[in-house]
């Protein structure tokens, strides 16, 4: 199989406060922990799965 780097950059846009303790654990998962804070992943099948759970709190950042 090819090696492929995707990258996927994920912005936090909502605040963790009054949400359940899984969402929490998610946004700490994937690197972010205030708002407007900026993470780099792996886009794998898992990151994404992360990425669904708290779209209401997160955004995907399209890099130019």
């Amino acid at each position: 199989m090819a090696n492929t780097d995707k990258t996927v950059t994920v912005e936090q846009t909502g605040s963790p406060l009054r949400r359940p303790q899984d969402q929490r654990a998610t946004l700490i998962g994937l690197g972010l922990n205030k708002m407007h804070r900026r993470s780099t992943l792996k886009d794998t099948p898992q990151v994404r799965g992360m990425i669904n759970k708290v779209q209401h709190l997160v955004r995907v950042v399209e890099d130019a």
